[in-house]
């Protein structure tokens, strides 16, 4: 039989993460619960959205777990603060580790991660709390990513690697072996970094441009 799981979050997140939750996990989701201001509707996804405020008396953490699913907004702060606020609650927060990813860390995952199809975790990688690491990653050996953070698509993160908390890693960047990210550092798709980062950096790699040859008069397409 399988245990059942409360979602924060009522967006693309929360909907992903009842896809993942019903077809690849242990949990079985009973409900949604948000904020009470950002309520719109009463169902979500077929099942009940209950205000945030009352979620523990309708659904006891004696009985069920806790998954917060949103995305980096604020530099995941959001994401952190509903996490801290639902241990608050007493809530057993859960992470979903998806069934297709290879995952050879020995179990160094925390709580609340969220870990999509086709990662490839090494040996010897820790992963904080409250991580999402999104589809197609390479996470290098004796890596560490701290709390709060989150990896977007086709990164390579190299061994040996420490990225800091509330970090965001965009799609297709790559971070080379032994170095240091700082808290809050934003990472954009594509960019390259050689040397340790220092907290609150920036890093947007270059953007391709149009040619100013128009695809009519290519020869070979």
């Amino acid at each position: 039989m399988k245990k059942p799981l409360v979602i924060f979050g009522s967006g693309d997140i929360a909907q992903l993460a009842h896809y993942y939750f019903s077809t690849d996990s242990e949990y079985e989701v009973t409900a949604f619960t948000v904020d009470s201001s950002y309520i719109q509707a009463s169902e979500f996804c077929g099942l009940p959205v209950v205000a945030f405020e009352d979620v523990a008396d309708k659904y006891p953490p004696e009985r069920c777990s806790f998954f917060v699913a949103l995305s980096y907004s604020k530099l995941n702060a959001i994401r952190k603060e509903k996490f801290l606020a639902a241990k608050e609650k007493g809530y057993q927060l859960v992470s979903y580790i998806s069934s297709r990813a290879t995952v050879l860390n020995d179990g160094g995952i925390g709580e609340n991660c969220f870990i999509f199809e086709n990662n490839t975790i090494q040996p010897f990688v820790r992963i904080g709390n409250n991580v999402t690491i999104w589809s197609g990653n390479h996470i290098g050996h004796h890596s560490v990513i701290h709390d709060h953070t989150f990896i977007a698509s086709h990164v390579v993160v190299s061994g040996g690697v420490v990225i800091g908390e509330q970090c965001f890693i965009g799609v297709n960047a790559t971070l080379r072996d032994h170095i240091k990210i700082g808290d809050r550092c934003v990472v954009g798709a594509g960019s390259l970094l050689l040397g340790d980062a220092e907290p609150e950096g920036v890093y947007i790699g270059a953007a391709t441009e149009r040619s100013k040859v128009p695809s009519t008069r290519l020869r070979g397409i």
